[in-house]
Order: structure tokens, then C-alpha cells, then sequence
């Protein structure tokens, strides 16, 4: 296979990985060792999300065929791009924790859905809790109005329970 078509399948591939992907994350990594890089890649693919170094010409021309140009400007010295096909918190909450402890590394720009987030967007996003807990806060309130509502209609029969309890403790201390 010639050279150029090995290079259009690559395009094409990151623009499928980008497309499919619920969020993606383009970071710096230089200056990471080999045995830094091999840590943070372990980690990344425990959460499923794959990360991959590709030349900056071939994702440039990956993310006009998506019709993000607005990527352009970040995809200039070495470029690491992490796929979150699963979950799009775990990508950013990886990165950005790994960038607490490794200075080495630098997030660019990440893309959630579509939209383009800047730095503190990303920072912002690898805040939010795990979708499961995420899952469990939306039901739980969801249930809250439920359980008011049945609390009220009870309290009317609660009420009269009391006074029916009331009435019958008064009548046996008079007979």
C-alpha cells in the first residue's frame, strides 16, 4: 500500500475515533519518560479509553473533515489524543488528575459531543462525579416529590390515628 493511502486510512480512522468518541482530549506530553507514559496509558486503557500519539498534519486534516478547524491551533508540537467512547468525564478526570502529579504533562483543548472546551472547561468537567453517583443524585431527586407527596397524603391519616389513640387512652383512664 502506497504511502499516501496508508496516511488517508489514518485520517480517516481518527476522524471515525473522533466522531464516535463522547469526548476526546488532545494533550502535550513532552518531556514524559518511557515508563511515565507506559503508567499513564495503563490507566487510560483500564477506563476504556484509548490514547494515541498521531502526526499533528494528519489530525489536522482529521478534524477539518469533522469540521473542527477550531482545533487547528492546538494541534501544533507533540500531540496525544485520548478517545472516551464510554464515558466522557473519564478521559478528562485521567489526564487531569495524571497532570497533577506528572508537571510534565499539558492538556490543550478537549472536544465533549461535539463542542469544543477549552482548559479550564476540561478541568472543570474531570470535577464532576463518577456517572454512576451522577445517576444515583438524578434519582434520588426524582424520588424526593414522591416521597413528600405520599408523606402529605399519610399525614391526615397519621392525624387521625393520634386522636382515635387520644381519645381511647382518655376513656380508659375515666372507666
Amino acid at each position: 500500500m502506497p504511502n499516501l493511502e496508508v496516511k488517508k486510512q489514518i485520517v480517516q480512522e481518527i476522524s471515525q475515533k473522533m466522531a464516535n468518541s463522547k469526548s476526546v482530549i488532545l494533550a502535550d506530553y513532552r518531556g514524559l519518560k518511557v515508563g511515565e507514559e507506559t503508567q499513564l496509558r495503563r490507566e487510560l486503557r483500564q477506563a476504556g479509553v484509548e490514547y494515541r500519539v498521531i502526526k499533528n498534519t494528519l489530525a489536522t486534516l482529521a478534524v477539518r473533515e469533522l469540521g473542527l478547524a477550531e482545533l487547528e491551533p492546538h494541534l501544533k508540537g507533540p500531540t496525544a489524543i485520548a478517545f472516551g467512547f464510554d464515558d466522557p468525564v473519564s478521559p478528562a478526570k485521567l489526564l487531569t488528575n495524571f497532570a497533577k502529579t506528572n508537571k510534565k504533562i499539558k492538556i490543550k483543548v478537549g472536544v465533549v459531543e461535539g463542542k469544543i472546551i477549552n482548559l479550564d472547561e476540561v478541568k472543570a468537567l474531570a470535577e464532576l462525579p463518577p456517572r454512576e453517583i451522577l445517576l444515583t443524585q438524578v434519582a434520588g431527586a426524582l424520588q424526593s416529590p414522591i416521597y413528600s407527596w405520599v408523606s402529605l397524603l399519610q399525614a391526615p391519616i397519621r392525624n387521625l390515628a393520634n386522636v382515635l389513640d387520644q381519645i381511647r387512652q382518655q376513656k380508659e383512664g375515666l372507666t
